[in-house]
């Protein structure tokens, strides 16, 4: 096993996405034909323009728990609008976490993982997606061929996500839509002797399951990562863990994974993950990651 050195995934400009500036401790982005500025802690330099012309913004709350509203100052549709990545259809919507229903930095990751299964999609490559939410990561893998188990606590996430595979024309792909606790499942596909070409898991730093199952990232990750490990075997390719918005090193993770992982040979590798801004080509961090291939 070699774990190494840190790594940072960029994650690139894309039709429907772009990071167009930042600085300040905003940044603002467009989101197919509408612009956004979201609060951006990390944004610490100053912003290439100050002028940001947007149709909506998000203002934080003042409490602890990191509320806040959305102010639109153009007809943004309340339902959402599609976008679109390589083949992939989904619906974007401001919702009241801030983000916009998908994560545009794990672009690296989906790109990494539709590679790492070339060639065993053939055979009936699976992949499973825990902490799968709206689904976008889970049909770029349906999309070359995968069968995927794709799980979230959140049924009307993964209502969502099944809107999205009908969007994307992939209702009828070999995709399992599971309304469960992501840490539960894994044990029980353990006990059942169950293996996954890949695995990809984004767990919150806090939540709770179907069945008020709490789930709190420091005390639980260590125990999930070990089931995940269990159910990779000699023909799994990859294992990919991102955390976002925690008090956590790359390394941490990159260490938990790789002790996991040990006894498969291959290799981990952990780092940050970014978004290149569009404006002066410089990088936004947005979380860490680590992952396992062969």
């Amino acid at each position: 096993m070699t774990l190494t050195t840190l790594t940072t995934l960029i994650a690139e400009p894309w039709t429907d996405y772009g990071l167009v500036d930042s600085g300040g401790g905003r940044k603002l982005e467009r989101y197919g034909r509408f612009r956004f500025i979201r609060p951006e802690p990390q944004a610490m330099w100053a912003p290439a323009r100050t002028d940001w012309r947007a149709d909506g913004e998000f203002v934080p709350g003042s409490d602890a728990e990191g509320g806040g509203r959305w102010q639109l100052s153009s007809d943004v549709p309340e339902e959402g609008w599609p976008l679109a990545w390589e083949e992939v259809r989904f619906t974007a919507q401001c919702t009241p976490f801030r983000h916009l229903a998908f994560f545009p930095d794990m672009a690296s990751h989906w790109a990494w993982m539709r590679a790492k299964l070339e060639g065993c999609v053939d055979e009936g490559a699976e992949a499973m997606n825990l902490f799968g939410y709206t689904g976008v990561g889970s049909l770029a893998l349906a999309a070359k061929g995968a069968k995927v188990t794709h799980v979230d606590a959140s049924k009307k996430s993964v209502e969502q996500a099944r809107k999205n595979a009908a969007l994307s024309g992939m209702a009828d792909r070999p995709i399992r839509w599971l309304v469960d606790d992501a840490a539960k499942f894994a044990a029980r596909e353990v006990r059942r002797g169950r293996r996954y070409d890949g695995i990809m898991l984004d767990p919150p730093k806090f939540g709770r399951g179907p069945k008020k199952e709490l789930w709190r990232l420091e005390e639980d990750l260590p125990g999930l990562i070990g089931d995940c490990a269990k159910l990779l075997d000699a023909d799994s390719r990859f294992l990919v863990l991102t955390v976002y918005a925690v008090r956590m090193s790359a390394l941490a993770i990159g260490e938990l994974v790789a002790q996991a992982t040990r006894h498969r040979g291959g290799e981990v590798e952990c780092g940050e993950m970014a978004v290149r801004e569009e404006a002066r080509g410089l990088l936004l961090p947005t979380a860490i990651f680590a992952r396992w291939s062969r």
